[in-house]
């Protein structure tokens, strides 16, 4: 009676079995659209960005500049004929490797002993008439003191004596002069070194100081050329006052080890056309390795940075704001940190502020990160060799730059 007053319109009343239907059928629909709003509400998770990273290491790099040199030899020697003559006999073979003072070349020695002959006759001869002057002079001084003969006589048989006198010191020197033009005969190498081709054959009618016989170079020690900018020059003054400096001298050939010498010679004038000073270095090169006339690639080590930090290049990016990296906190998320730059070692950048050693920076993925970004990290496989301790090949010409925040590679 109660529910059929709150009808109306004619409805009809259902039965009690379909309104607990119906309301369990609603409640169920708010409960899903309830669930599907939590849904909607709650927040995408986005998984760690995956990078690649190295930590950041502390090392004594070698401050060093980078040029291209022309080996040359420690002396060069032009042999030629003193006298003029025929070739008689060569002592040895193009190419050979001779000492110093080793005969090279015979001439024919006939005219030059038959020179000698005569001049050692007629020295003979002036010496019998100068020792008969000589008596001569010395009788007429007995006589002339005894006031047997007048002064002048006497003044004539001293000045005889004088005058033969002179002919024998010059008969000497003819001798002298005779048996040096025989002793060039025999051509001797005035260095050790290594012969060239040979420019005479026997037979020949050589000159005197004309045409070069043979061509010798020395080569143990032996020398490189080259030449830096102006701008280094202060430096390398001011290293080289400390001690000597090193010279490596590397090979296109990166398999051959680099032959190490010394800096020995600074030019005493800049070239002004073209800005450099030129610099020589020495090495002993008692193995060969370096040859007269080949070019190298020189690394003039100036000094040492001791524990300079260094990461892999690639870590290195470049923004409006300048080169900067990634660094990887202990929560695994990314932080930009400006970075100032050294010289390049290697695959390796020096970097002057911004990184402390054994931070772990991005070296591949940077793309995809922005600060505060979680990463999943990879470790970094390149080759450290870069940095060992003995590191010293640059890729580019490198200077230590002293003023703060400025780059120290060049």
């Amino acid at each position: 009676m109660t529910l059929k007053r709150h009808l109306s319109f004619g409805m009809r009343v259902p039965n009690p079995a379909g309104v607990v239907l119906l309301a369990s059928f609603l409640g169920a629909v708010l409960v899903a659209t309830g669930c599907e709003q939590k849904k909607a509400t709650k927040p995408a998770v986005i998984p760690p960005t995956p990078v690649t990273v190295s930590t950041a290491v502390q090392r004594d790099i070698p401050v060093t500049v980078s040029a291209v040199g022309s080996v040359t030899p420690y002396n060069n020697v032009q042999v030629k004929s003193m006298v003029t003559a025929q070739i008689e006999k060569v002592h040895f073979q193009q190419g050979d490797f001779v000492k110093k003072g080793q005969l090279l070349f015979t001439l024919d020695p006939r005219t030059f002993e038959a020179t000698l002959a005569q001049v050692k006759g007629q020295l003979a001869k002036d010496e019998a008439a100068a020792e008969n002057a000589r008596t001569q002079a010395t009788r007429y001084a007995a006589l002339y003191k005894d006031g047997v003969v007048a002064r002048e006589q006497y003044d004539q048989m001293r000045t005889a004596a004088d005058q033969a006198n002179a002919t024998v010191i010059a008969d000497k020197a003819n001798v002298q002069s005779a048996k040096v033009n025989l002793d060039y005969t025999k051509v001797y190498s005035p260095i050790d070194g290594k012969t060239g081709d040979i420019l005479v054959q026997v037979g020949n009618l050589i000159k005197a100081n004309d045409l070069a016989m043979v061509v010798i170079n020395q080569i143990s020690p032996i020398y490189a050329s080259f030449s830096i900018p102006e701008s280094y020059l202060s430096d390398v003054k001011k290293y080289m006052a400390a001690g000597a400096l090193r010279v490596e001298a590397q090979f296109p050939d990166s398999t051959q080890p680099p032959v190490e010498g010394k800096l020995f010679f600074v030019n005493n004038t800049v070239d002004t056309q073209t800005g450099t000073i030129n610099l020589m270095a020495k090495y002993p090169n008692t193995d060969h390795r370096l040859w007269p006339g080949q070019y190298v690639n020189i690394v003039l080590t100036l000094t040492t940075r001791p524990k300079a930090v260094l990461v892999p290049m690639s870590a290195v990016q470049t923004g409006q704001n300048g080169p900067y990296v990634f660094v990887i906190d202990q929560k695994k998320t990314a932080e930009v940190r400006q970075v100032t730059l050294g010289p390049v070692v290697g695959n390796w950048q020096v970097l002057n502020s911004g990184v402390t050693a054994g931070e772990t920076v991005v070296t591949d993925g940077q793309s995809r990160l922005n600060p505060g970004t979680s990463v999943e990290i990879k470790t970094d496989n390149a080759d450290r060799s870069g940095v060992s301790s003995g590191a010293t090949q640059q890729a580019s010409m490198l200077r230590e730059d002293s003023s703060a925040g400025s780059s120290g590679s060049r």
